[in-house]
């Protein structure tokens, strides 16, 4: 029993998710100072992996009832863990990523508290609004890379390219998986975007969102940053994430499976893109 519960917590932080968000960060931190300032990287990393589970988990306890419909086998509908052990699990993860911010500058701090708001109110308040919840996930995703930056004391460039692109894929994304979930939304009396409008014009919305990440990528290398690398691996990039988008009008499942990875991918190539400047 005790087995089956830690297992379920651990579940309920997402740990992927957790540990590619501090990837994330770490992008950040890196894209814009290289590896100055380790202490502050290691901590705005510990601090992301940390928020990103307690908002994680405080999702699944909101969502407890949905998720009975749309994902019986989380941790809470199947039992492994109650809501009230999600409830306390999330504050302390919470409390241990709040210390750690503290330690940061004024700037992360203040992404962190803005953050942390949108995480907490992000199923109650904004997540059956048509398009709010997933403007708000892609802040979320693009503010992982502004964190990283700020809490080395390093905000703009190529950073901020970075945070408009991974905001936009998110959305992109964040919409796909409502038209995958129309089901279960719909019965619970959620308003998502799909249901407002119809699922194949959310889906022209998220194409339309990801031509803009797409038409945003080149600016680090229009703009001098980065050299002539980044873009030949950035246009391939470009390429799958809008084949990935497409890909949704006819299998949402795999279109923003397929969306996810090829953002990370992106991430990948503006590090390669710091590096090469670094060696260079």
């Amino acid at each position: 029993m005790a087995g089956e519960r830690a297992r379920g917590l651990v579940e309920l932080t997402r740990a992927g998710n957790s540990i590619a968000a501090g990837f994330l960060t770490f992008i950040g931190a890196f894209v814009a100072t290289g590896f100055d300032h380790p202490l502050m990287i290691v901590a705005a990393v510990v601090a992301t992996i940390l928020a990103t589970g307690a908002g994680n988990a405080i999702n699944d306890y909101f969502d407890r009832e949905i998720d009975r419909i749309n994902q019986p086998d989380r941790a809470i509908p199947r039992g492994a863990v109650s809501p009230r052990e999600a409830l306390w699990f999330s504050i302390v993860l919470f409390a241990l990523a709040v210390v750690l911010v503290l330690t940061l500058p004024v700037a992360a701090i203040v992404i962190a508290v803005v953050n942390l708001f949108a995480l907490v109110a992000y199923t109650k308040l904004f997540k059956g609004l048509p398009g709010v919840g997933n403007v708000v996930v892609g802040y979320l995703t693009g503010s992982t890379f502004l964190f990283g930056a700020a809490a080395v004391g390093e905000l703009g460039g190529a950073v901020l390219v970075l945070f408009a692109f991974a905001g936009l894929a998110t959305v992109a994304r964040e919409i796909v998986k409502d038209v995958e979930d129309v089901g279960g939304d719909r019965e619970e009396g959620l308003n998502t975007l799909p249901i407002a409008i119809g699922e194949r014009r959310a889906l022209l919305v998220a194409l339309i969102v990801l031509a803009l990440a797409v038409i945003a990528s080149p600016l680090p290398y229009l703009r001098g940053t980065f050299g002539l690398a980044y873009l030949v691996l950035v246009i391939p990039c470009d390429a799958l994430m809008l084949y990935s988008a497409q890909r949704g009008f006819s299998d949402p499942t795999a279109s923003q499976s397929y969306l996810k990875y090829s953002m990370y991918l992106t991430a990948v190539v503006f590090v390669v893109g710091r590096t090469s400047v670094l060696l260079g």
